[in-house]
């Protein structure tokens, strides 16, 4: 699989890439994360991703190495390095490698990485005919809005999904449902669009942004609020989003169909706009 990397200041290729052992990364999850898009050689929504990661970055008191601007044209070389076309970006940004202790060095120099994987179209295709879910408690931190690299209950919630034969795991919180393992989650109850508020229980979605840019330019009534677990069965069509899967059609949660067990018209109807925004790029 085509790939390409830029590590601390260097191009290099995925082998060549070595962080220390020391990195607070690697020892406690001290840092921050982002994925963005490749759609025919272009990047989605680039400065959203990156503002998101400059937000991000600051809620755990993180300096970037670089500024939006650089890091937008460290990704732009790499993929014309790679010759990649259609992939995501991932980039990390870490405390960098200290002594091993709690409280943040005195001085870091930040460990600072990105990576474009080429990723075929058939994959992200192949999910919008839909896909299953499960329910699960949410027991990750208070802090969902922040993208770190903290994700074992993420990783957990997918593991128990893919054991029970579905894609996604929605998080069940005494607020409601909250969004997914590694997605936002959007339902469709009595013709409005559902889906939880901005806030310290959900990551804010670019793609969930982008769906709700889209829903209010076609007029679709929204509701920005936790669906309760009571209102499921009366659910006509629900579906998840995230970057790369950008809008997946849920069949079926915990087992039993979501509507007609199909894509339904809003969805649909979103998938068509989103298709239209995508070939504007």
């Amino acid at each position: 699989m085509a790939s390409g990397v830029f590590l601390n200041g260097r191009y290099c290729a995925p082998e060549e890439a070595l962080v220390s052992v020391d990195d607070r990364g690697f020892l406690f999850g001290d840092g921050v994360y982002e994925v963005i898009k490749c759609y025919d050689g272009k990047f989605f929504k680039m400065q959203e991703h990156l503002a998101r990661l400059r937000r991000s970055a600051g809620k755990i008191l993180l300096e970037l190495p670089y500024t939006e601007a650089e890091i937008a044209g460290v990704c732009h070389e790499l993929r014309q390095r790679s010759g990649i076309k259609n992939g995501l970006v991932y980039m990390q940004v870490t405390r960098g490698a200290a002594p091993r202790t709690h409280y943040f060095p005195a001085s870091y120099q930040p460990t600072f990485l990105v990576k474009i994987t080429a990723m075929d179209p058939g994959i992200w295709l192949e999910h919008r005919q839909g896909v299953k879910a499960i329910l699960l408690p949410d027991d990750r931190w208070g802090h969902c809005d922040i993208k770190s690299v903290n994700l074992l209950p993420n990783v957990l919630a997918r593991e128990k999904a893919r054991r029970q034969g579905a894609y996604e795991g929605i998080f069940i919180h005494p607020l409601g449902l909250t969004e997914c393992g590694s997605s936002n989650f959007f339902a469709v109850l009595e013709g409005r669009l559902v889906t939880a508020p901005e806030g310290e229980r959900i990551l804010s979605g670019i793609m969930r942004a982008t769906v709700l840019e889209l829903a209010a330019a076609a007029s679709l009534p929204v509701e920005l609020r936790y669906l309760q677990p009571a209102e499921l069965p009366l659910v006509t069509e629900a579906f998840i989003t995230n970057s790369s899967d950008e809008i997946a059609p849920l069949l079926a949660i915990d087992g039993k169909p979501v509507g007609e067990g199909r894509p339904g018209e809003v969805t649909l109807l979103l998938l068509e706009k989103l298709d239209a925004l995508k070939g504007s790029l």
